[in-house]
């Protein structure tokens, strides 16, 4: 079969997406390997979760005017982008409405869909822990999750009030048919077509804001103590950053700064010195948010970003292959994340 385009995760697109998006998607990003074959009518893990991933990116693409021109000439110049990983960012907080407190509830999508947590990273400079997820059936080519979970009790009373008044209402977006198919998938590793097809737009608008409008008052006390968390009451779940994987990001870098892009000042090297990690600076975007009064006001915060890395290979000398060292670094991550917190406001 032709290695261009999986016929299964183009049909779920065009239905999410359209066609005119999708035909761009398949053009812009690396294609798995794993998915040069398929079954008509019967969707994989690996199909679906490379679906999710795709309009993930393109939803990421939307909100970040940087991430979207980057791409753009990307393309344009010929190449295209090895999508990496997208990150986002979760409370683990009681008080969360019916959504799960945190990692769990993306664990419930992440696990069926064929993933597994491939490491640990404290992130104790922000109050929060990070864990990297990787495809059980392609982990160096279909995109990885880092998803981090913000720790309120390790903040102030007021700080721990403020994150239940914003998120205290949330929502849950899986629909119990959406939980049943996902338990489906997680014992067969397979769906049939149709129920991937009403699968899809669900566990994608996941990845998104489940609360109500936040109120101005709670921003301003989150944004004191964590601009993690202020991001969080603006935009929920929403992928904060996704990731190129680049030879050399080094030279992307300073590519980047010579047009004027706004790029972070300095490449974050992990401990490993085999990690290496930049981005443009965070997209401000308006958001609306309850005053005192009740009414609605709007202001300029921080929204998503877009990320570059480079990541060394080594020999397998058992394996006989190059591998590549898929792990995240945690001075990196904390590094990264500066990137939306440089322009609270």
């Amino acid at each position: 079969m032709p290695n261009t385009k999986n016929a299964n995760v183009e049909q779920l697109l065009k239905t999410l997406l359209g066609a005119d998006k999708t035909a761009r998607l398949f053009a812009t990003l690396n294609h798995p390997r794993i998915l040069n074959e398929w079954e008509e009518g019967i969707v994989t893990r690996a199909e679906l979760a490379q679906a999710m991933n795709m309009a993930l990116f393109e939803d990421l693409l939307a909100r970040s005017a940087n991430g979207r021109r980057y791409t753009e000439e990307a393309v344009a110049a010929g190449g295209s982008v090895y999508f990496d990983h997208g990150a986002l960012r979760t409370v683990r907080w009681p008080h969360s409405g019916a959504l799960p407190p945190g990692e769990a509830a993306f664990a419930r999508i992440l696990r069926p869909l064929g993933f597994s947590i491939n490491g640990r990273y404290p992130l104790d400079r922000l109050g929060m822990t990070g864990r990297a997820w990787a495809h059980d059936d392609a982990p160096d080519e279909i995109a990885q999750f880092f998803v981090s979970e913000l720790h309120p009790e390790r903040f102030s009373a007021e700080f721990q009030q403020a994150v239940t008044n914003v998120t205290g209402n949330s929502r849950d977006p899986l629909t119990p048919r959406a939980v049943g198919q996902l338990w489906e998938l997680e014992r067969d590793g397979v769906l049939p077509l149709q129920a991937a097809h009403e699968l899809l737009p669900v566990i994608v608008g996941a990845f998104a804001r489940q609360h109500e409008t936040p109120r101005e008052a709670d921003y301003e006390v989150l944004l004191k103590e964590s601009a993690e968390m202020a991001w969080i009451a603006t935009e929920g779940n929403a992928f904060n950053h996704a990731t190129d994987r680049v030879a050399d990001v080094f030279q992307l870098s300073d590519d980047e700064k010579a047009k004027g892009r706004p790029m972070k000042p300095e490449v974050e090297r992990s401990r490993s010195g085999r990690v290496f990690q930049t981005a443009y600076r965070a997209d401000s975007v308006s958001r609306e948010f309850r005053a005192a009064d009740g009414s609605l006001v709007t202001r300029e915060v921080p929204g998503s970003f877009y990320e570059f890395i480079t990541r060394k290979r080594t020999f397998d000398q058992d394996a006989r292959r190059w591998e590549t060292d898929l792990r995240f670094d945690a001075g990196n991550a904390q590094g990264i994340f500066k990137m939306t917190a440089s322009q609270a406001a």
